[in-house]
């Protein structure tokens, strides 16, 4: 069996975490933030979401979705038309409506959340006055929140971003003398916080709380005695929520691959004056279980390039897994925002010369990865059909969202998702024998 790869970081080393970064704004090719839902309404089992948007909504989520028709799923669209665009009707009261014939059809739900859409703004509904108006007619049955799933100015992991923010002020306040807490904060796979769990009671850590919980009623209480630490990266707005409520975040890098979980455990155990032995001790077994399954992908990908276009905020995490675990060369690494202090941990660990870009000017980066040629392209949809068309093999960033990938049980399945395009794409060029 292979051994566990270490973290390995040279004393006054910083990585690519002082490097220059190309900064670009122009043309972008992501999905808006609405696209949270698709995980968002697996994740909260009594919330509700309820996008205020056009029938190109509606047939974004329910396309993203995958929903057939005689699902009952949670969430829907209260669609905008001719007379609310042109100021025929009432829109508070048409949404009222809709609200009042929801909750009583669907007793089960707990939250709803109004989410805004492009077309909401563009003709400015005030979703955040309306949602003070139904949560005091509703309450305490349902609770009623807002946020902005709107892609003007976002890119699509946003969405989740916007919702956990809108959430953190109605969490509830520990009490006084309540002990030091830990929340995870960031929508995970039911399967992958139950293994995150397991290990937080081996760890001597039996009372940590995700955020968001699976229901309404089981969402944290957060306050000045309470650590944080992010499982995702595209969290900004709701780590600066927590943190205006006293709460303190764990720097860490995040649990992508052997090396990132084991790293992110770590920074738990040390918050909370946890010994390092015991931490090896009690991921010794999950870690050789990721080497392992990280060994037999290996080959398919050591030495292959890989160019990243800004997408979903997961690009740099990503990057720092498939260098050093799996040996892949870094062409570019896009990324559509870059949160320095978040991502610390992650470019100290980037070699020194890693192209870093931010934001999007989508013709320029284009022209950068035709004239790369790499093996392999990280980007959204609307880039990958014109791209394999050219023949480059590519990888759907939203793909990476959607599968579950953190920890050191899915490692390998993360490594593979890299690895079957490239397969694909060997196969399909490979001439038949006569």
């Amino acid at each position: 069996m292979n051994a566990v790869i270490p973290l390995r970081v040279e004393a006054g080393a910083t990585g690519c975490g002082q490097a220059p970064v190309l900064k670009e704004r122009g043309q972008r090719e992501v999905f808006c933030g609405l696209t949270g839902i698709v995980w968002l309404h697996r994740k909260i089992q009594d919330a509700f979401f309820l996008v205020v948007g056009s029938r190109t909504c509606a047939h974004l989520i329910q396309s993203a979705a995958g929903v057939m028709i005689f699902a009952e799923p949670r969430f829907a669209t209260a669609i905008i038309d001719e007379r609310d665009l042109a100021g025929l009707a009432d829109a508070q009261d048409e949404l009222d409506r809709v609200v009042a014939r929801l909750l009583e059809r669907r007793k089960d739900i707990r939250t709803l959340f109004l989410v805004g859409s492009c077309p909401s703004e563009v003709i400015k509904l005030d979703l955040s006055r309306a949602a003070q108006r139904l949560s005091g007619r509703h309450l305490p049955q349902v609770r009623v929140l807002n946020y902005s799933g709107s892609g003007i100015e976002t890119t699509f992991t946003q969405g989740e971003d916007a919702c956990l923010a809108s959430l953190v002020p109605t969490l509830p306040l520990p009490a006084a003398a309540a002990p030091a807490s830990l929340v995870v904060v960031g929508a995970l796979a039911d399967v992958i916080e139950d293994q995150f769990m397991r290990l937080f009671v081996e760890l001597g850590l039996p009372g940590v709380q995700f955020l968001p919980a699976r229901r309404s009623d089981a969402m944290p209480a957060v306050g000045a005695n309470t650590r944080y630490i992010l499982a995702q990266p595209f969290l900004a707005d709701t780590a600066r929520a927590l943190e205006s409520r006293g709460a303190r975040r764990i720097a860490a890098p995040f649990p992508l691959g052997a090396e990132g979980t084991a790293a992110w455990f770590a920074a738990v155990a040390a918050a909370f004056g946890i010994a390092a032995s015991t931490v090896e001790q009690v991921t010794a077994a999950p870690r050789a279980r990721a080497a392992a399954a990280l060994a037999r992908v290996r080959p398919a990908l050591a030495g292959k390039r890989i160019f990243f276009f800004p997408d979903s905020q997961l690009e740099v995490p990503l990057a720092r897994f498939l260098q050093r675990e799996l040996g892949m060369q870094l062409v570019e690494v896009g990324t559509p925002y870059l949160h320095r202090e978040h991502l610390a941990e992650e470019l100290a660990l980037l070699p020194a010369d890693t192209m870093l870009s931010e934001g999007q000017h989508v013709e320029k980066q284009l022209d950068r990865c035709r004239a790369q040629q790499p093996d392999i392209v990280v980007c959204g949809l609307g880039l990958a059909n014109p791209l394999e068309a050219e023949g480059m093999t590519t990888k759907w960033a939203i793909e990476l969202v959607f599968s579950p990938i953190h920890g050191f049980e899915q490692a390998g399945d993360l490594a593979e998702l890299f690895a079957r395009p490239l397969r694909r794409r060997a196969l399909l060029t490979t001439p038949m024998a006569a």
